[in-house]
């Protein structure tokens, strides 16, 4: 699913090139409705959702003192609350199947708390929580939930709020000395959405380069 039409077109030609089967929704994080009709049109072409990887997210910028309520409910509605509600859609499947495999991705600002970003990081706190949370509530059923908390990620819409000097900051900050891209998240999903994490629930990980080290 996505907001994105023309980004979604291109990827959904990608996987079919590459002789995937693929699904291609606009949906709005945001607007309960418009996420369930997304759920149930997969489920109705597939059958059933066996893993889910909620990596939707917005990211603007403002003070502390001058966030509004609007701005609080636009940030919590794509980033939160989407989330939770695509959690408690596809988990009944999970549930009846005793199987299934969700993934949230929150974010290392969770840990570093950056200047201006009070309203994002409220938000990224409540995707580790509520990852916790599910994990307890759907361990007797063996659905696994877990979390990524990625770092500085080198994303093609970067170019137009990084610059090339904040860049090599998020370097230096890292212990590994390079830029992530976003295969380094790609292949965590992967792990976490496949049979060699069956041992794991409940968990962060972070995928940040070594920023943070706990």
């Amino acid at each position: 699913m996505d907001r994105d039409a023309a980004g979604l077109k291109d990827l959904a030609a990608r996987i079919e090139a590459a002789g995937g089967d693929v699904l291609a929704l606009e949906a709005d994080m945001g607007n309960i409705a418009s996420l369930r009709a997304s759920v149930d049109a997969a489920i109705a072409r597939f059958g059933r959702i066996d893993i889910l990887i909620n990596n939707a997210g917005i990211y603007p910028r403002r003070p502390f003192l001058e966030v509004t309520e609007a701005d609080w409910d636009q940030m919590h509605d794509i980033n939160l609350k989407g989330l939770y509600f695509l959690c408690q859609m596809v988990a009944p499947g999970m549930i009846e199947r005793k199987a299934g495999k969700i993934v949230n991705i929150s974010s290392v600002t969770f840990f570093v708390a950056p200047k201006l970003l009070s309203h994002y990081v409220a938000s990224k706190g409540g995707v580790v929580g509520t990852t916790r949370a599910l994990a307890k509530e759907l361990g007797d059923f063996n659905v696994h939930v877990n979390c990524i908390t990625p770092g500085a990620i080198q994303t093609a819409s970067e170019k137009f709020f990084v610059t090339e000097q904040q860049s090599q900051d998020f370097i230096e900050r890292q212990t590994l000395k390079r830029r992530l891209q976003p295969e380094d998240v790609a292949r965590v999903c992967l792990f976490l959405g496949g049979p060699l994490s069956d041992g794991m629930t409940g968990q962060t990980l972070n995928v940040d380069g070594g920023w943070v080290l706990y």
